[in-house]
């Protein structure tokens, strides 16, 4: 069977590592999930997630043309499904009701404080190099 990037297909959990789950495909196909791709969340262990046997839906991330693994995830689904659960067209009490500035745009100082500190910060990386 033909796979692309973006399907999504049910698998088999056909082995477990510390590192991820290998999902039986088809007869001839395997993937592998990664243990960050199995949920948005932190996962001490991948055990503790999937179980062998288990059948699973999971998304195709990605397909190495030049030795054929297969990159797949859960947590992809799970964040499209969260995402389709969110109505946009409502106001959300943590939406920004500003822009928020991180330095004072008010002041238009530019460059000055970089020529001012010039000299000293060259000194002190010529005596670092010493």
């Amino acid at each position: 069977m033909q796979y692309c990037i973006g399907d999504v297909i049910e698998g088999k959990v056909t082995g477990i590592q510390p590192y991820g789950a290998f999902v039986q495909l088809d007869d001839t196909t395997q993937g592998l999930i990664h243990i960050s791709e199995c949920r948005s969340a932190y996962i001490k262990k991948v055990h503790d997630e999937l179980k062998v046997g288990q059948m699973i839906s999971v998304m195709i991330l990605d397909i190495d043309e030049y030795d054929q693994k297969i990159s797949l995830s859960q947590r992809s689904l799970q964040d499209r499904q969260a995402i389709k659960e969110i109505d946009f067209t409502e106001k959300h009490p943590y939406e920004p009701r500003y822009h928020h500035y991180w330095t004072n745009q008010h002041v238009n100082i530019g460059f000055e404080t970089i020529t001012k500190q010039i000299s000293a910060s060259l000194s002190e990386a010529m005596q670092r190099l010493k």
